[in-house]
């Protein structure tokens, strides 16, 4: 049987690969594994919504290369536009946490 005393936590990966938190690496690497997670959010709320990316694009008035970006992770999002885009662009409310 296998010892389970060099299992490193999800954690302890991170602080390996990234730094610690609070760290500009660190920092970096939240900033775009958030914005992948809103993308996906978008995304799969798109889809349920059984709307094109042009179409929601149209809805907010908005191009559809943009919405691609942020679906993909790949565009800075203000929360105005993140708002446009779930409520009035799909019908869905945001709640945000601060901690």
């Amino acid at each position: 049987m296998k010892s389970i005393k060099n299992i490193t936590t999800f954690e302890e990966h991170l602080t390996k690969q990234y730094g610690q938190i609070g760290s500009e690496k660190r920092t970096e690497f939240e900033a775009k594994a958030k914005s992948f997670v809103i993308g996906e959010l978008l995304k799969e709320e798109r889809l349920e919504a059984n709307l094109t990316q042009e179409e929601l694009a149209d809805k907010i008035g908005a191009k559809k290369s943009y919405i691609s970006r942020v679906e993909n992770g790949k565009s800075d999002i203000q929360l105005s536009t993140l708002f446009r885009l779930f409520e009035f662009g799909l019908g869905k409310r945001i709640n945000i946490v601060i901690e």
